[in-house]
């Protein structure tokens, strides 16, 4: 299997970091060829779209990390759709995945949360607390509204790594202005 293989259209819809172990696939020596490098044992909660938080997390994830994406169900990433060209399915059609979202996403697992709803923050959390590092490029202080702030997160997991990536720093009079380019 090629690391790129690795993301694909198929995301699962909630769920916790163990059942998401089930997703690995069979063959040990693909998965263990993809999960070798310095960050091997190193596991990524990714809330990051469009392309600096993604290009982000996915070196992490070249260097062996696992990182586990998080997309909005039903749409997922926007990036999913930018194109053409699109990738062709295994009919030999082709769909709405979007060369540029797998390259910008490649070495990753994706899963589905409404992070709006309880439910959702709450697994968040759950998933959180079983990683080592967050990364997120949401304006500055949305997520504070679903409690996946860095202040709230410490408490529950006081060794988190928390990666806040913006267009205009995290403070100063442009910083609550949306911002999500490569050279963020």
């Amino acid at each position: 299997m090629l690391p790129s293989q690795r993301i694909n259209s198929k995301r699962r819809t909630g769920g916790t970091c163990d059942e998401l172990e089930q997703d690995k696939p069979n063959d040990i020596e693909s998965w263990q060829a993809t999960m070798s490098g310095p960050l091997a044992g190193i596991r990524v909660f990714d809330l990051t779209r469009v392309l600096a938080g993604p290009s982000c997390t996915q070196i992490l994830g070249d260097l062996g990390a696992d990182i586990i994406k998080v997309e909005r169900p039903g749409s997922g990433d926007d990036t999913r759709k930018y194109g053409p060209p699109f990738v062709l399915g295994e009919d030999g059609k082709e769909t709405t995945e979007s060369g540029y979202y797998l390259s910008a996403n490649r070495n990753k697992r994706s899963v589905t949360l409404d992070l709006t709803s309880a439910e959702g923050q709450n697994l968040a959390r759950r998933m959180i607390n079983q990683c080592q590092v967050l990364a997120e490029n949401f304006k500055v202080g949305n997520l504070a509204k679903f409690g996946l702030d860095y202040p709230t997160l410490k408490t529950e997991n006081p060794g988190l790594v928390y990666c806040s990536i913006t267009g205009f720093g995290q403070t100063g009079p442009k910083a609550e202005r949306p911002g999500y380019d490569f050279m963020a």
